[in-house]
């Protein structure tokens, strides 16, 4: 009600549960020092100063933003930041959707093996959209036997050079390559759009993880690849320590992130000296293409980075027995991984370094004290994202029973809101499943959920404009037990579990039986409970009151443990070395008449 002019007085009306979370945000905001409510009650303040419009205030305040709030592109010391866009900005989101059609609208997308920095034109097959596989969106060609053995040939004769160039002028190279991975951003994302289904914020969001690998690892390769460290030791004698390239590197990247695992793999074991064989998921071998040749625009010899698409069991048979090949980044799943570690063990010659990165049964757990409308929008991204084809998303829900009912209503109205559609339209959420082996891997195990488990929601599919893409709904089941799923499931499908309160050890003894390791989500308002679960569950990555998925470079690094990965974390400081050997020397320096240092030392 109105209380005299320009004066409200409101009172909020409600239950107590409704209520609680309101009023306690009110409590911190009044509780401030700097609030009005907490400086009327000074009867030392000024009334002119508490009356004086804000808004003029800072107007006429310098500086006029707080200086120890780094600006977005400097948030990150000794790098910067990726750009990107405000796509809720109608003029902004437009201009960019446009941008993207031109840029594939310029020609058809190609993708060849690069050999020593030619492309060999193979016998091609198109490349098809998952959102509609009536529209083609390029052409790609397979490299054979001849093309993966001349590229282990050149490739191992131009590491050594490479790996002289040194730490910095690795990184100013990496660096051009990010510049132009930003300039050209409006075709790698629309090969993203189009060539792996996903959305437009999706597409957008990995360009700037793609941007943030190349000058975070340059910035790693200044720091430790430059020069020499030195190590302590007796007089007349010194000690140093140096990392070195191992040789060369098979990066073999997932189809769902074409562009930001593919370049981070790349350019990491470009940074530490190596040189590499790139080898991109068969699904998406247009977007590895387009970043192939922007690195070499950038300065990366052809002789030392070569591009080798086509069927993964094929092309890895000829790569991982020769001896030749030093290292393998893999990300992927964890029957592959096994079967790369298997044919690595099996060669002779060197031993060489696996650096594997694969999928996991992630977990959220969600207690009484959690924030519903925060839980139900975190759950909608973990599960729902990227059409749940993130080796990161949330595959299993427990919530407490004390406030399940609740939190479910909660969730499975907000699925109601999801659109599936077209990725290139910004209204659409969820995009196509990659293609028809995994929609047939998730009908299966839908099927099986729908017998064994409870069906709680499963979104319509009944769109005709979707008849001609891949698409598959998410769906939300009530399971029993974690022990119930096997394995990963790769698509939008949830499971809910409840626990009690008293249980939340029995969860998490649960997360860690399933033998995964990569992500976590717990949404709670205790500390105790967030310290509790931090170091009874062994996973890679725990997100405390946010979604699950989405991990930053440099401040978030990703990775996982056991089933889920070798490690070291992709995006974090102790990426690098993995691809590197330490060389240590010493020198005798007493053998040549004695430690002439101790001569420049001033009289005691």
């Amino acid at each position: 009600m109105h209380v005299g002019a320009g004066i409200r007085i409101y009172a909020p009306v409600g239950s107590h549960e409704d209520l609680l979370a309101y009023l306690v945000r009110r409590l911190l905001e009044n509780g401030a020092n700097t609030s009005f409510v907490n400086r009327l009650a000074n009867d030392k303040a000024p009334l002119e100063e508490m009356i004086r419009d804000p808004v003029k205030r800072l107007a006429a305040a310098t500086p006029k933003r707080n200086p120890h709030i780094a600006k977005p592109k400097d948030i990150f010391p000794g790098r910067l930041n990726s750009s990107g866009f405000l796509l809720s900005d109608p003029v902004m989101s437009s201009r960019i959707v446009s941008s993207m059609r031109r840029a594939l609208e310029l020609g058809p997308a190609t993708s060849y093996p690069i050999i020593g920095g030619v492309e060999r034109i193979r016998p091609g097959k198109p490349v098809l959209d998952p959102s509609d596989r009536r529209r083609e969106v390029g052409l790609a060609g397979e490299a054979v036997e001849e093309d993966i053995l001349a590229s282990l040939d050149i490739a191992a004769a131009a590491q050594p050079g490479w790996d002289r160039h040194k730490g910095a002028a690795r990184a100013n190279i990496l660096e051009r390559a990010a510049d132009l991975f930003e300039e050209r951003r409006a075709l790698l994302m629309g090969l993203i759009v189009r060539e792996a289904g996903r959305t437009i914020p999706n597409a957008l969001s990995e360009v700037r993880e793609a941007v943030d690998l190349l000058r975070y690892y340059a910035k790693e390769a200044r720091m430790h690849f430059e020069g020499v460290a030195s190590l302590p030791g007796i007089t007349g004698e010194s000690n140093s320590l140096a990392l070195r390239g191992l040789g060369v590197f098979a990066c073999i990247a997932p189809w769902n992130f074409p562009l930001s695992i593919f370049t981070g793999q790349v350019a990491a074991a470009l940074a530490a000296g190596n040189s590499v064989l790139a080898k991109p998921a068969e699904q998406t071998p247009l977007i590895a293409a387009a970043a192939v040749r922007l690195l070499h625009e950038a300065g990366v010899p052809g002789e030392v980075l070569h591009l080798v698409p086509g069927d993964g069991a094929r092309i890895g048979k000829i790569m991982f027995a020769d001896p030749r090949l030093m290292g393998v980044a893999f990300t992927g799943s964890t029957e592959t991984a096994g079967l790369i570690n298997r044919a690595l063990a099996a060669r002779d010659g060197p031993i060489p370094a696996l650096i594997a990165e694969t999928g996991g049964l992630n977990a959220m757990i969600v207690d009484s004290t959690a924030l519903p409308e925060q839980v139900a929008k975190d759950v909608m991204v973990s599960a729902f994202d990227s059409a749940g084809q993130r080796c990161s998303s949330l595959r299993v829900l427990f919530l407490q029973e004390d406030v399940a009912a609740r939190m479910l209503d909660q969730i499975l109205g907000a699925m109601d809101e999801l659109k599936l559609g077209d990725p290139f339209e910004l209204s659409t959420d969820i995009g196509p499943i990659i293609d028809e082996e995994a929609r047939g891997n998730l009908a299966v195990h839908a099927q099986r959920m729908t017998k064994e488990g409870k069906l709680l929601k499963k979104l319509p599919l009944s769109d005709p404009l979707l008849a001609d893409g891949i698409f598959f709904p998410p769906h939300a089941f009530a399971i029993e037990a974690l022990s119930e799923l096997k394995r990963e499931v790769f698509g939008p499908i949830l499971h809910v579990l409840r626990f009690d309160g008293d249980r939340l050890d029995q969860v998490c003894d649960a997360v860690n039986a399933s033998g995964y390791g990569l992500t976590l989500g717990l949404h709670s308002r205790i500390d105790e409970t967030a310290e509790f679960i931090r170091e009874r569950v062994r996973v890679g990555n725990i997100y405390v009151n946010r979604n699950q998925i989405g991990a930053v470079v440099e401040a978030q690094p990703f990775g996982g443990e056991r089933l889920s990965g070798t490690g070291p974390k992709a995006g974090g400081p102790h990426y690098l070395p993995r691809f590197a050997v330490e060389r240590s020397f010493t020198v005798n320096s007493a053998a040549s008449g004695g430690n002439a240092s101790l001569l420049t030392l001033d009289e005691m």
